[in-house]
């Protein structure tokens, strides 16, 4: 199972479909074929393994797979017949598939009489697929709420400038966590305010092979002369405040992953509303003091309100640090 997850490693962090690992065992517990989903449209990563056999060589094999095999067509057919009709004997898997059409494929395995063993690994399993599976359970995208600011909790100085808080890692780094999310969210103020361009770029500036598509909420339009309309997958313009509605309406386009770079007062409002999964902040050892906080209200008028936090990791990044936090209630089970 781990080998499988190591492969699902090797499918794109983006995308509405989860990465997901497959291997064929024979009876003495050899590898005989090996395969991992490359993205949506693409065969799924038990069809990617069973399309390096020759016909009728799985009859009988063991299938280790991270996922519950899909039962569904979508754009392709389910992987739950596609391992029955390959004859394959025993089917091995982690994480049950939380999907509404999708799920279903153990007990259709199990009534084609293949045996059928789930939950090996499954914590580990689980937290390599923590942003798709609270997508699917919550049907909407999983958000990252990301900000930099002073040791002293301030986003900008007191005159509203705050470019540059941190250094040249950290803002290199927050160009591939761009990279690494389907969207990235901002407000109109920020819009107005900043002109940011929202692409993801390396090192020496150039655009990064996948781009997230960026995503303005608020009423006000944005300028016709605006960076952000130069941006090479164009943008989405939602014309509203209502963030829960937002974020339904992105899981609509398939969007699984939001990176919220929209200052505070969207990121304390989606804080608000319980929202946010993840907390990326980059801390640069300065102090700014002043009224600029990175966050506004969040709706915590005593301490038996407070938002408890997970931290994951800290990162140094030069001489800034770069803290993931997540939510303590959606840490995956």
């Amino acid at each position: 199972m781990r080998h499988a997850l190591s492969l699902a490693a090797h499918g794109p962090v983006t995308g509405v479909n989860p990465r997901v690992g497959c291997v064929l065992m024979d009876d003495e517990g050899g590898v005989v074929a090996e395969g991992w989903h490359r993205g949506a449209g693409t065969p799924h990563a038990e069809i990617d393994a069973l399309s390096k056999l020759a016909p009728g060589a799985a009859h009988g094999l063991t299938a280790v797979v991270t996922l519950e095999p899909c039962n569904h067509h979508g754009r392709t057919g389910p992987c739950s017949e596609a391992l029955i009709d390959a004859g394959v004997a025993r089917v091995v898997y982690s994480v049950s598939d939380p999907g509404e059409h999708s799920s279903g494929g153990g007990a259709r395995l199990r009534a084609a009489g293949v045996e059928v063993d789930e939950g090996v690994l499954r914590d580990e399993v689980s937290a390599f697929l923590r942003r798709w599976l609270l997508a699917e359970e919550l049907k909407r995208p999983f958000v990252t709420v990301k900000w930099a600011s002073s040791l002293d909790g301030r986003a900008a100085a007191a005159d509203g400038t705050s470019k540059w808080i941190t250094g040249a890692a950290a803002r290199q780094h927050v160009h591939e966590q761009r990279a690494a999310h389907d969207a990235i969210l901002v407000g109109t103020g920020t819009v107005l305010a900043d002109d940011p361009s929202l692409t993801a770029r390396g090192d020496a500036g150039e655009l990064l092979p996948f781009q997230p598509l960026p995503v303005v909420v608020g009423s006000r339009p944005v300028p016709a002369d605006a960076a952000l309309r130069r941006h090479p997958r164009g943008f989405v313009e939602t014309g509203s405040r209502d963030l829960a509605a937002v974020l339904a309406d992105l899981y609509d386009r398939e969007i699984r992953s939001v990176f919220v770079e929209g200052g505070p007062t969207v990121a304390s409002e989606l804080i608000r509303a319980g929202l946010a999964d993840d907390f990326l902040i980059y801390l640069a050892p300065t102090l700014l003091g002043g009224p600029r906080t990175a966050l506004g209200d969040l709706g915590v008028g005593t301490i038996s309100d407070q938002r408890p936090l997970h931290i994951d990791s800290i990162t140094p990044l030069g001489d800034d640090l770069a803290i993931l936090a997540r939510t303590q209630s959606r840490s995956p089970e």
